[in-house]
């Protein structure tokens, strides 16, 4: 079915007297399956656990599914000893630390990629909306391309790395760089094309399978979605649902446009960099270019207009009150602006650490 969702979160494992992430030995994934069957998976560092939802038939059920989500892994990590966190990249725990998950597939991805799949200790939150038809998909994709600094602005939660502020708020992004086949990604006038190629890597050992395209958005290569995968994993429940909720109108918004003979621009990749670039630095705070207008704008102000190119199919959808809450998020600060102030007002990474792992608990009681 059409713009159905599903919720991907990435989850931090934390020791709660060091708060620094911990191996949990598969016991966290173990633990969850007795309850969630397939919903909880290991990820390649034993720190890092990642729950997805169910296909979600609206914004509301997405709700309901995340929020069973986050509480039943923060009750299950608390019986085993652990906390959860949800955060694009811990405070100040080191990489060089972490434990590899013993599995082939994992050792063949460290085998091949070394040192950078070895430091890709982040935490993402990656969304996926229903759609059937695939070639409407690549087009939707062509077009969404532009908007995804706006969106990835709003979800900007790491700004810290290895005890250090790094001075962007989402440094995951940085990391996630030196992977291949990461970013924005290019335009393609049709899904034969797209699967050319696929295709043509496949046939060149450079890839066994599509899901090794890792681009911040793709038409996915399995399920009949296309799949946002440029955001931090949020700190609260209320920002994923918002952020899902404002994907899956503009993917709408995109159809509608499409199925009335109406296109948005669309804009080359290296356009599109210059502003996932702003938004990983400054995220709401800074300015993105309006290609269009070929000058700057305040992010906010794009954000805004971002709502309003929206607002007529977010009833359709049953999300205005999701949708509304961006300006909430927009006054009180991205998690990477709160986790800051916490640091600014304490000095202590660990405080931030406690506060990452009380905001991931929030709305859960």
């Amino acid at each position: 079915m059409d713009f159905t969702l599903g919720i991907e979160e990435e989850y931090m494992v934390i020791d709660p007297e060091t708060r620094e992430l911990v191996s949990h030995e598969q016991k966290i994934v173990e633990a969850a399956h007795r309850h969630m069957e397939d919903q909880v998976k290991a990820e390649m560092h034993q720190a890092v656990v990642e729950v997805g939802t169910n296909i979600c038939n609206d914004i509301h059920d997405a709700r309901n599914q995340v929020t069973y989500l986050r509480k039943t892994m923060c009750e299950i990590a608390r019986d085993l000893g652990f906390s959860i966190g949800a955060a694009g990249t811990h405070p100040f725990s080191e990489w060089k630390k972490q434990l590899i998950t013993p599995k082939p597939r994992y050792h063949q991805i460290i085998n091949e990629l070394q040192d950078t799949a070895r430091s890709n200790l982040i935490f993402g939150l990656h969304v996926h909306v229903g759609i059937e038809d695939k070639s409407m998909a690549v087009h939707i994709v062509n077009q969404f391309r532009y908007f995804l600094p706006h969106i990835y602005a709003l979800s900007t939660n790491s700004p810290f790395w290895e005890g250090r502020n790094t001075g962007f708020k989402s440094f995951r992004s940085k990391i996630f760089d030196k992977f291949p086949r990461t970013g924005i990604p290019p335009l393609f006038e049709s899904h034969s094309e797209y699967e050319n190629y696929v295709n043509l890597l496949i046939k060149t050992g450079c890839i066994d399978n599509a899901k090794k395209i890792w681009w911040d958005i793709r038409v996915h290569p399995f399920f009949p979605t296309i799949e946002v995968r440029i955001c931090d994993v949020p700190l609260t429940i209320d920002e994923t649902i918002t952020i899902a909720a404002l994907i899956q109108a503009l993917a709408f918004k995109l159809f509608k446009l499409r199925s009335q003979n109406l296109n948005f621009a669309t804009y080359k990749r290296d356009l599109i960099n210059e502003n996932k670039w702003r938004a990983s630095r400054y995220g709401i705070d800074g300015k993105l270019i309006d290609f269009g207008k070929e000058n700057e704008v305040n992010t906010l102000i794009l954000i805004h207009e971002l709502l309003d190119f929206v607002d007529d199919v977010v009833d359709e959808l049953g999300s205005r009150n999701e949708i509304e809450r961006t300006y909430q998020m927009l006054e009180n600060g991205t998690g990477a602006d709160r986790q800051l102030r916490v640091y600014e007002e304490t000095k202590d990474f660990k405080n931030v650490v406690d506060y990452i792992i009380s905001e991931t608990l929030s709305g859960t009681r």
